[in-house]
């Protein structure tokens, strides 16, 4: 990941809805929901709707399958273990202990 992907990944998340949205995505895991389950479920009318899903799948951050008439809507993690990695590339200029913390939250027996 590059700076400029990074900050337009940051761009679509730094909105109170379109980062409910992804919060919510993630948490429901790799199937996704329609966009219908999205509205209701934080409460955006489907047509604001449409403009957050476009912006976060054009960060990246979403991604769309078709499915009959509808589209599900699921967090593309990939790309925010890449931001996530881009922001962690320097961390605290090699003086590990000073990033415990984050290492904590990140190793795999913390989950």
């Amino acid at each position: 990941m590059n700076q400029d992907t990074a900050i337009e990944a940051f761009s679509a998340l730094a909105q109170t809805s379109r980062l409910a949205i992804y919060r919510m995505l993630v948490n429901v895991g790799p199937d996704g929901l329609t966009a219908t389950a999205i509205s209701k479920r934080i409460g955006v009318v489907p047509s604001t709707l449409s403009g957050h899903l476009a912006e976060l799948k054009r960060a990246g951050l979403l991604t769309a399958t078709r499915h009959s008439r509808e589209i599900h809507y699921a967090a593309n993690l990939g790309v925010m273990n890449s931001l996530l990695s881009f922001m962690l590339a320097d961390c605290c200029g090699g003086q590990v202990e000073n990033c415990s913390e984050i290492l904590t939250l990140l190793s795999p027996s913390a989950a």
